[in-house]
This record gives structure tokens, sequence and C-alpha cells, in this order.
């Protein structure tokens, strides 16, 4: 059986389109549509059926995934006992928006320049559920904000990257006091339900300012372009660029505030892919 059917087949269902599931496996999705037949005609059933706009598992299809993702999994594993010796195989981690924008771009260019037998695979999301894909399992690691609690015994965290919390405003306000801004004008709230949104909250009450909240977003980049649109201010992390083309926007460091946004790489202590998590580790700390 060939495991790329296995994958394409998972990945259908993961993500409930042929369409998405081969913009994740850079295919086509004529050819994820022919591999999940092939599937279907070797194990003799259905696997997947429509419901609404989603493919969905059928009966037969629920019974084989789990066993289809640790097949999977065993193929990963299998490669990496083969190079246990080297940085090399295949490497799936996670990483928050503006990561994969500002750090992470960087890091794949020095690690495919110096381990060019290195495989990565990278899934989008929120620090929350990047985190619960570690621990559960389905990534190797992931690049989020630092846990506002200590991981498990068994992950470890990886300091990467502080980001000073920083009063973003309009360009033409760039000379006023930052406290006097965050009291009066309307404000642009960093979503409360992500651990980086806990840390303005958290400031916030440090600095006892109570802000005339207008919106709370949880993208970063869609914060940014409401404050150059003159529709309030934002306490933001001060990420790596690239920031969104054509912002007019100040960038002022808020007096008492000594708050910043903790970047970095959890993973599980045993991973049998450590050799590549450190090769990671050590391009994003430019070793």
């Amino acid at each position: 059986m060939d495991t790329r059917f296995l994958e394409s087949f998972v990945a259908v269902a993961d993500h409930g389109s042929m369409a998405e599931a081969a913009r994740r496996l850079a295919i086509t999705p004529a050819a994820v549509a022919q591999r999940i037949r092939a599937l279907e005609a070797e194990l003799g059933t259905s696997l997947l059926a429509r419901a609404g706009r989603t493919m969905q598992p059928t009966e037969a299809g629920a019974v084989v995934i789990e066993r289809a993702r640790l097949l999977l999994n065993d193929e990963r594993e299998l490669k990496a006992l083969a190079l246990a010796d080297t940085p090399a195989g295949e490497l799936r981690i996670g990483a928050i928006a503006t990561a994969v924008t500002g750090l992470l771009p960087g890091v794949l260019a020095r690690l495919a320049a110096n381990h060019p037998q290195v495989e990565i695979y990278v899934q989008p999301g929120n620090s929350i559920e990047l985190y619960d894909r570690v621990i559960g399992g389905e990534l190797d690691a992931a690049l989020i904000v630092e846990p506002p609690f200590a991981p498990p015994k068994t992950h470890a965290f990886a300091l990467l990257r502080e980001e000073p919390i920083v009063l973003v405003a309009p360009h033409g306000r760039a000379g006023e006091d930052p406290l006097r801004l965050l009291a009066r004008e309307p404000f642009i709230r960093y979503d409360r339900n992500h651990w980086g949104g806990r840390l303005v909250d958290g400031a916030l009450r440090r600095l006892g300012i109570r802000p005339r909240e207008c919106f709370e977003l949880d993208a970063l980049d869609a914060i940014a372009v409401l404050v150059d649109r003159g529709l309030g201010v934002a306490l933001l992390p001060d990420w790596p660029p690239p920031w969104p083309e054509g912002l007019a926007i100040a960038k002022l460091p808020v007096p008492r505030l000594a708050v910043t946004r903790r970047i970095g790489l959890i993973w599980p202590r045993n991973s049998r892919r450590r050799r590549l998590i450190e090769a990671l580790i050590g391009e994003a700390r430019g070793r």
C-alpha cells in the first residue's frame, strides 16, 4: 500500500476538502482524488463522503483513519531511526502567524542551506492550538508564545525571541503621550483568548488604565491596519517584519511598562527527532 494514498486520505479528512488537502500536500486536487480512489479500490470500500460543503469519513473511513495515522507516524519514525546520527528526515512544526512570516523564513533558509536532507512541514495556528498539538503528539514542535504556565516535565521550551509590548498609534500621533493616548483614544484589543492578548490585558491592569474598547481581534496585522486607518490605538508586540505594507503608524514605548511577548519552541524531550529540533533551534539562535 502506498503511504501517499493514506496521507491524502488523512489530509482530506482533517481539512474537509480535496482542494485544501491538495494545497497542504503541494499537489493538484485531481491527484488527491486519484489517490483516494486508488486507496478505496485497494480496501474495497468508500472512505469519504460529502456532507454539505465538506468531505467527511464514512463509517469505514472513521475506523481506518486512526490506524492510518499510526502507519504514517511509523513511516516517519523509521526514516528518523535510519538517519539518527545526522539532522535529516521530516520535521512537522507549528508556528504562530507572525513567526511564519517574520522569524521562520530566515530560519528555514539557513536550515535548508546547512542541512539539505531536512524536510519541514509547517502548520500555522495560534499558540493554544499548536501547544495542544505538540502535547498530543500531532506535531514534533511549535513556535508559540510562551505558555502562562509550566509545560509538562516531558516537554521543553526554548526561548528564541522577546518582543516588547508597544503602543501602536496613527503616525500623526507619534509625538503625543502614550499613556494619554491609551486613556483617551478608542482602543483596539488583542484578543484575550490568546496568550499574547492576556499579556496586554495584564499590562493594562498594571498601568491602571481602562481604555475605550471598540474592537477585539485575534489577527495582529489586521489590528495594525485598523490603527493605520485612524480607528484607534493598540498595545501590540513588536514582532519581526514584515508588517503589512504601506502602514503609516508609530510604535511608542509605554512608560512604566516592561512587558514582552516571549516566543520560543516547545517540543517533547524524548523526541526521536531531537537532532532535527536542535538543528532548528541552532539556526533560530544564529549558531
